[in-house]
């Protein structure tokens, strides 16, 4: 048995294993393409959270805040990629409280697996009672342009479910970038598919500009490094992050809306609001640099209305402006995380 390297959990050998195991099998949603017994625990797994969807609202927060405790206590490197993110975009806080905030996004996270069985198993309309949207006539008002409108989201805990709900109250699409696990990505895009109109591949341009052309509404999220390509370095939260230009290149062709829009759970009791924002004026301005920077400004906005409620999980600031820069998160790593 090999000894895992400094820093590193069972739990973060276990997600590193899944990705290189998986990477190059063939993506393929038909569900007869995994009864092989090599499927069988995926299976397992999906299985547990088709009962857990069934439960009560309440005790699937109460399971998932449990899930993010014990994923706080084991996933080290997780934890330490937060705490570094956490320590970065809120140098306001003492130490205490960014410490808190770090433990509360574990459990935020955690509640937003138990969300995934909800979004891919369950009907969300029966949760629409306990859902408030505000400001749906902002995107009513970007459709009426005809050239369709890029739903600005994010990368927030509620984003299966989030997603899904919103497509109770409106009509729209979603790109997607693959699960690692195939069997895991048939059941994402197989419940996508009963929501929203298309499921596109987050590299399927072609598929989002005809989604546009026919004036819909498509979600689409910007917030996560991607890599050094066609970038550039726009601040979020003061710190220079590496921000992808394709929105400006996209409404520039398309001649279509931007919306910002999220979602977010309630903290006091079980419920949860969607907020749509003013489409963009004048834009793209022509300055790829201050149209990403807008774009960040916007997406922190919205992660200041419930900062434990964002995937702090990611390695945001993973790309430095010089390759020469010191990391923010430590020795580098030889794969991709």
């Amino acid at each position: 048995m090999g000894i895992l390297p400094p820093g590193k959990t069972f739990v973060d050998a276990g997600f590193t294993i899944l990705k290189k195991k998986y990477r190059k099998l063939p993506r393929n949603t038909d569900y007869s393409a995994y009864r092989h017994p090599r499927w069988w625990p995926t299976w397992l797994g999906i299985a547990v959270m088709w009962l857990a969807a069934q439960l009560p609202i309440r005790f699937q927060w109460w399971l998932g805040k449990m899930i993010g405790l014990v994923a706080w206590k084991l996933a080290k490197s997780r934890r330490h990629i937060t705490e570094t993110n956490i320590r970065l975009c809120f140098p306001e806080l003492n130490k205490h409280q960014q410490d808190a905030l770090v433990r509360n996004a574990f459990i935020a996270n955690g509640i937003g697996v138990m969300e995934l069985g909800i979004a891919w198993f369950r009907n969300p309309a029966k949760l629409t009672g306990i859902t408030q949207v505000h400001g749906v006539e902002h995107l009513e008002k970007a459709l009426e342009g005809g050239h369709g409108v890029l739903l600005l989201g994010g990368h927030y805990s509620t984003l299966d479910l989030g997603g899904s709900l919103v497509t109770e109250f409106i009509e729209a699409d979603v790109m997607q970038r693959d699960h690692n696990n195939p069997l895991m990505n048939a059941v994402m895009t197989r419940a996508r598919g009963r929501r929203y109109g298309t499921v596109l591949g987050a590299k399927d341009l072609r598929g989002l500009f005809k989604c546009l052309k026919q004036n819909h509404a498509v979600w689409y999220a910007t917030d996560q490094d991607y890599g050094r390509k066609d970038i550039v370095f726009a601040p979020f939260f003061g710190i220079p992050a590496g921000s992808i230009t394709a929105t400006s290149r996209i409404v520039e062709r398309s001649k279509c809306k931007v919306v910002p829009f999220s979602h977010f759970r309630r903290e006091d009791k079980p419920g949860y609001d969607i907020y749509f924002q003013p489409a963009l004026e004048n834009f793209p301005t022509g300055d790829d640099l201050q149209d990403a920077t807008r774009i960040n400004a916007i997406i922190e906005q919205e992660i200041r209305k419930a900062p434990d409620q964002y995937l702090w999980m990611h390695r945001r600031f993973k790309t430095r402006p010089d390759k020469d820069d010191p990391g923010f998160y430590g020795r580098k790593r030889k794969k991709k995380g």
